[in-house]
């Protein structure tokens, strides 16, 4: 396919920066350069489709890691590998090389890099995946823009280990936490919502798998597990079209107590994939839509980030979902 270009390069160290008259997948290389931009509101990411976000601090950089629609106007999945962005105030940005692919997992049958969580221990940090029905893997870096390769070379989790689910695409979405204890956790599930322990080398499974049951859960998938002023919150994709809700309980593995909607339908995209996180003493709320005009929609999707704020009994306030987005981190 042929683009026609209106740039302005500047070349930098390893910095190209590109004022372009049509859409730009920038599917990166490791022999290609960073790519620097600037947010302009929601969505954050506007030169290429972005879905399925997870965050992670390091220092005074929030990590981005996001899922990759390849495509506008799609009508279903077309998901080749992932993504990993950075700032230090959430105004600018910078992408890396794609650091991990579906084909990096020699196991997967599918061909289809679903969402998924990277966090950091022991001075590497560890990439779970999802895939279409293979089951969950696991990569590892020593950065955490990567590359990353695959840790095991086979699933960490299948849908045998999802013992409560008939159907094959319900061993999905990961999220991880280590808990103040030292305790690494793993969520997970599409219909159910499962967890267990990993050992402290974060590549296997401790103990056995169970699942989360509370009255009033309608889990559909993509838990997001976070802590906040002693409470632990289990947030989820709830219903079809989807939208986020949440519970509370005092101990990670519960019981749970349903607190409601935390995030409305999007509208224009029918999942609803997020992440919670503090940075730089402020919390977000990161997701994503069908906002880019005119090809977004629900299989070609874009990563937005709105705040998030606490009542004082510790409940969360709904989320509002904004085209102004952020305007940066306090100094």
């Amino acid at each position: 396919m042929k683009y026609r270009f209106l740039c302005l390069v500047w070349i930098c160290s390893l910095t190209v920066v590109c004022l372009c008259s049509s859409k730009v997948s920038f599917a990166q290389t490791d022999n290609e350069p960073l790519f620097h931009f600037k947010s302009t509101g929601n969505p954050v990411i506007k030169h290429k489709f972005t879905a399925d976000p997870a965050a992670l601090v390091v220092g005074d950089t929030l990590w981005l890691f996001t899922g990759h629609d390849q495509a506008g106007g799609q009508s279903g999945y077309k998901m080749k590998d992932w993504c990993v962005f950075s700032t230090t105030d959430l105004q600018n940005w910078t992408e890396y090389p794609t650091p991990l692919k579906i084909t990096d997992f020699s196991w997967d049958h599918t061909g289809k890099a679903y969402a998924s969580q990277a966090i950091s221990r022991n001075g590497k940090y560890y990439w779970y995946i999802s895939t279409d029905g293979s089951g969950i893997g696991v990569a590892v870096a020593d950065r955490p823009q990567g590359p990353y390769k695959d840790a095991i070379g086979k699933p960490l989790l299948t849908n045998a280990d999802c013992f409560a689910s008939k159907h094959y695409w319900t061993c999905i979405d990961p999220s991880v936490m280590i808990d103040a204890d030292g305790q690494a956790w793993l969520f997970w599930g599409n219909g159910v919502c499962y967890y267990a322990k990993l050992k402290s080398n974060m590549i296997e499974i401790d103990g056995k798998v169970n699942k989360i049951d509370f009255q009033g859960i309608k889990f559909e998938e993509a838990p997001w597990i976070h802590q906040y002023k002693g409470n632990y919150y289990l947030s989820y994709a709830s219903g079809l079209p989807e939208k986020t809700a949440y519970a509370m309980a005092k101990k990670i593995d519960g019981p749970y107590q349903y607190k409601g909607i935390l995030n409305e339908l999007a509208g224009n995209c029918g999942s609803n994939h997020h992440a919670i996180i503090e940075f730089k003493s402020q919390w977000y709320f990161v997701y994503h839509n069908g906002g880019i005009e005119r090809d977004g929609n629900s299989f070609s999707r874009s990563v937005c980030i709105d705040r998030l704020y606490y009542n004082r009994d510790g409940t969360m306030k709904r989320v509002h979902m904004t085209t102004e987005g952020v305007q940066g981190t306090k100094k």
